[in-house]
């Protein structure tokens, strides 16, 4: 080098220091300036130079950017999962640098062009455990050393074509994304030497893009912790649902659930860290607490997005009814879905499986119609039915309307606003006890009831129970209970016989879904049994009709009702 280029380098090195030290971000005063003036505890005992712990302009490792620290000799575990598309191996270029102090097993002082390492202050000679501390097994950390390309970004979807990246989030020059995609570790404006500031996500949107994310509930709430429970947000500064964004699910490093990099484990805590009157107004957590409930506790960490939809192993998780991407706080006319379901996977009414419902009955469906491990029935029926789709099916003889509208045209009994125009939702029925439909102020869905199978309101199973409308309080809901247990003959006259004084429920004559029947009959065979080998009823219209059958000891014999 010729002294007028080594004059230049000096001048230049001097200059870029002058404009560090005016910079209050800059390297001279973050962590990473590990020299004896650094201002964390990992700082060198007596050595004053900043940039040699990572840089030195010789006698380097050989590897750019005039590469001075030894690199770790470690075999890593990468982060894989059934939906990531990239190809992920071994670290490579800057992540490979990164990681030769932050996988903690190369000593912070051990540099090429030292013949012995820098002296480091008592306990400083390696990273200590903490947060930043990555270690060797990346899989609970954000992959790096993956080739981003516009292929990948439609292949993984829901990803941006790495073409449209803003300047400071950048692939490096083999156009893979490395750990300085998103860190300048020179640089520690925005914290955590992030390259853009990330309230709201800012930083993970620049390649993340999930469907309707813009519009959803968790980009937009400013709901905020009420400091009870657990702190949902213990990694970043955010105060705010929007501000914490993709956060308050995930954490990019060292996630506790390591498959989506989920910020707790088991899975359900990453939703009651906010759903438990913590941050969300309504405990939905304490409704799995119920007699009858979709038991999330029970199959923890089962769940998997690319899972069979109709016949994965046996299982319910709250991803499973609720999109968190795309999930807003919108109503809906039956039978269109709710913003709570919406982006969910689903069953339509022909049993084909749909990437994202439209009606709420499609949802339901994805467990309770053709999965071979939907379960049992809770009554014994005269016609078995447990596929739900086929029990609303249209092309039935009756069936409550969930798909359409039914094909009874005169419901007496039925209470404002319903009519036999009407439409309903599965959730009419199956809800929270203590919800909005029922009167209460808990939160709306069926995650828990005290009355099985997760109803709304209290429906009597059984026979030989004296008569109280309360027992039948989910019927009442839409029928009048002063109509149907009387002698008017707007309804059938023999209710009053059967559930009043014969103290008979009305499921021991009415299959609630649907019926191969007219008026949803399909007999409780607990209670009604065959006459010399026959069972059945036969309508003669206009609500009448006639039974053969043994019922409660009697016998009817082509009985007129």
């Amino acid at each position: 080098m010729n002294p007028f280029t080594f004059i230049s380098c000096v001048i230049f090195c001097l200059a870029s220091l002058t404009v560090m030290g005016q910079n209050p971000q800059s390297i001279i005063y973050t962590k990473h300036n590990l020299s004896v003036s650094g201002p964390g505890s990992l700082r060198s005992a007596n050595e004053a130079d900043i940039c040699i712990f990572c840089h030195a302009p010789h006698n380097t490792t050989g590897l750019g950017p005039l590469w001075n620290h030894e690199l770790s000799q470690a075999t890593y575990t990468p982060y894989s999962s059934s939906t990531l598309k990239a190809t992920v191996g071994q670290p490579t270029g800057a992540s490979k640098l990164c990681l030769s102090c932050h996988d903690g097993t190369v000593a912070l002082g051990l540099v090429a062009n030292r013949s012995i390492p820098i002296a480091m202050q008592p306990g400083a000679n390696t990273i200590p455990a903490g947060r930043t501390l990555i270690g060797t097994d990346l899989s609970a950390h954000h992959p790096v050393s993956f080739t981003y390309d516009a292929a990948l970004a439609t292949l993984q979807g829901e990803l941006r074509d790495p073409s449209t990246l803003v300047q400071d989030v950048r692939l490096d020059q083999s156009g893979q994304l490395q750990c300085t995609s998103c860190h300048d570790p020179h640089n520690d404006q925005y914290g955590d030497f992030l390259v853009v500031n990330n309230t709201a996500s800012a930083l993970c949107l620049n390649c993340h893009t999930p469907n309707q994310w813009a519009t959803s509930i968790h980009a937009t709430s400013t709901a905020t912790w009420n400091g009870s429970g657990q702190n949902p947000w213990p990694h970043t500064s955010g105060t705010t649902v929007a501000a914490n964004g993709c956060e308050n699910c995930h954490r990019p490093h060292a996630a506790e659930t390591k498959l989506r990099l989920l910020n707790f484990s088991p899975d359900e805590q990453n939703c009651y860290s906010c759903h438990s009157g913590t941050v969300a107004v309504k405990n939905i957590a304490a409704e799995f607490n119920k007699a009858s409930v979709h038991p999330i506790a029970l199959t923890s960490g089962i769940h998997d997005p690319t899972e069979d939809a109709i016949n994965s192993p046996r299982h319910v998780a709250c991803e499973d009814c609720h999109n968190p991407h795309s999930v807003k706080d919108t109503a809906a006319a039956a039978p269109a879905a709710p913003g709570g379901i919406m982006g969910v996977r689903g069953v339509n009414s022909g049993g084909a499986v749909i990437q994202q419902i439209q009606y709420e009955y499609e949802l339901c469906f994805r467990c309770h119609a053709d999965s071979l491990n939907r379960g049992s029935a809770l009554i014994s029926r005269q016609f078995v039915q447990t596929n739900t789709r086929l029990e609303f099916n249209l092309a039935n003889t009756s069936f409550h309307p969930i798909e359409g509208v039914g094909k009874n045209p005169g419901v007496p009994s039925l209470l404002t606003p319903w009519n036999t125009g009407s439409i309903m939702y599965c959730t009419d029925c199956h809800n929270n006890d203590q919800g909005p439909g029922a009167g209460g102020t808990g939160p709306k869905g069926p995650h828990g009831s005290i009355y099985p199978p997760l109803l709304e309101r209290q429906l009597l199973l059984t026979d030989f129970t004296p008569y109280n409308s309360a027992s039948f309080d989910l019927c009442f809901k839409c029928h009048s209970s002063s109509v149907v247990v009387s002698q008017q003959t707007t309804s059938w006259q023999y209710h009053q016989k059967h559930i009043v004084d014969d103290i008979t429920a009305c499921t021991t004559c009415h299959d609630s879904h649907g019926s191969t029947q007219p008026s949803l009959i399909n007999f409780n065979t607990a209670y009604v049994q065959p006459y010399n080998g026959v069972l059945q009823f036969n309508s003669t219209g206009g609500n009448h009709g006639n039974c053969t059958l043994t019922c409660h000891g009697k016998d009817h014999v082509n009985t007129a009702y």
